[in-house]
This record gives structure tokens, sequence and C-alpha cells, in this order.
């Protein structure tokens, strides 16, 4: 479980950095995305190495979630929850909702089903050569107010579940313990918090247009 979530929280940082590049402009953003359809080997033994360490991570979620019901099948008569935080005590909900969010995103982004016209546009090169138009794709994507409120309320769940969970595979790992531990908790607040505001920065820009489509061609 901690294992998967470690990799999990660097995927999501490398992928925060590579949105973030939206601020940088039209001509960087586009350049990472030739880079990345140039390298098909690389995108997808990254993809399949993603699935397979997501589907582990849920599936020992859940099996964790069975074992510790299993181990106390009646429920306590009065709850009076001390010390477990409430990021705690909903991790596989936040986590499920996790997972729609990232199936929606495929389907926004990747696939193209959510706004097939924005997933079509093509930006024209100097010479001549057509590339997909990804910074124009995102900042068209992010026009609409219900767009933008699902991937608000979605990476405040993902920073929500990681606010806990960063902290949480430390402590499975060995590592926080002792005069550690309150480093630990404070660093994987400062994480989660950094991240979520990552994500949540990008819509909200565009969508205010402090991040806009200025350029012409294709």
């Amino acid at each position: 479980m901690a294992v998967t979530g470690l990799l999990l929280v660097l995927f999501v940082i490398s992928h925060l950095a590579g949105n973030l590049l939206v601020y940088t402009g039209r001509d960087t953003l586009n350049d990472y995305a030739e880079f990345l359809k140039h390298n098909p080997l690389l995108v997808w033994t990254l993809r399949i190495g993603l699935l397979v360490v997501f589907v582990l991570h849920v599936l020992t979620s859940v099996r964790l979630s069975l074992a510790n019901r299993a181990a106390r099948p009646e429920r306590y008569v009065y709850m009076d929850t001390v010390q477990a935080s409430a990021a705690s005590r909903y991790m596989l909900l936040s986590g499920a909702m996790v997972f729609f969010y990232v199936i929606y995103h495929l389907l926004h982004f990747s696939a193209g089903i959510i706004d097939p016209d924005a997933f079509r546009m093509q930006q024209q090169m100097p010479d001549g050569h057509m590339r997909h138009d990804v910074f124009r794709m995102v900042v068209s994507g992010f026009q609409d107010d219900v767009v933008v409120a699902v991937y608000v309320v979605a990476n405040l769940l993902l920073a929500w579940h990681l606010s806990h969970g960063i902290a949480s595979l430390f402590q499975s790992l060995g590592v926080r313990s002792g005069r550690f531990t309150p480093m630990i908790e404070r660093g994987g607040l400062w994480v989660s918090a950094l991240i979520g505001a990552g994500f949540i920065s990008i819509p909200i820009s565009i969508r205010f247009g402090l991040v806009k489509f200025t350029g012409g061609g294709g």
C-alpha cells in the first residue's frame, strides 16, 4: 500500500509539473506534448506501469478495508474518535471519488470524448507541419463553469486524500517515528495543499482569463 502510494504521489507531482507548463505559453506546452507523442515507447511504458500501480493500490486499499472490518464485525456502540482525522477515516471514499475523477479526466483530455471539438484542435507550424494544439484544447476545455467546478472539487478531494496518505505511507515504511512525526505530518499537509492548489489554479486561471489563447494559425 505504501509503495504504490509513494509511486502514485511521485506521478501526481510529475504530472502537475507538466500541467503547469500551461503558464509558460502555447509553444512550450505544445512542445512538451509533441515530445511525448514522438516517444510512444516511453509514454506507453509509463502508462502501463501507472495502470498496474493504480490497480494494485486500489485492490490493496479494498483488501485492507475488508480486513479491518473482519477484525471487528460489530460496529462500536459509541464512536468517539480521538486521534484519527476525517481524511484518514474516509480514505476509501475519497480514493473512490478520485478514481472516478481520473476516468473523467482521461475521457476529457486524453480520449476527447467530453469535448471532441476542442480535442481536434490543431496548430500549424512555420514549416506547414500540423500538430495537436494541446494549449488551445486545455484553454477551450475550461470555458465551462460546470467543468471547472468538477476539476476544483475533484482536486480538493485529491488534496484531502493525500493529506493523510503522504504521512501514512512514511509510517508504513518505518520512517515516521519519534521526533520525525510532526515534521512528516506538516510536510504531508504542505505537499498535499501545494498539489491541490497547483491543479486547481489551472482551470481557475483559465476561466478568469489569466491564461488564454491569443495565437493564430491552425
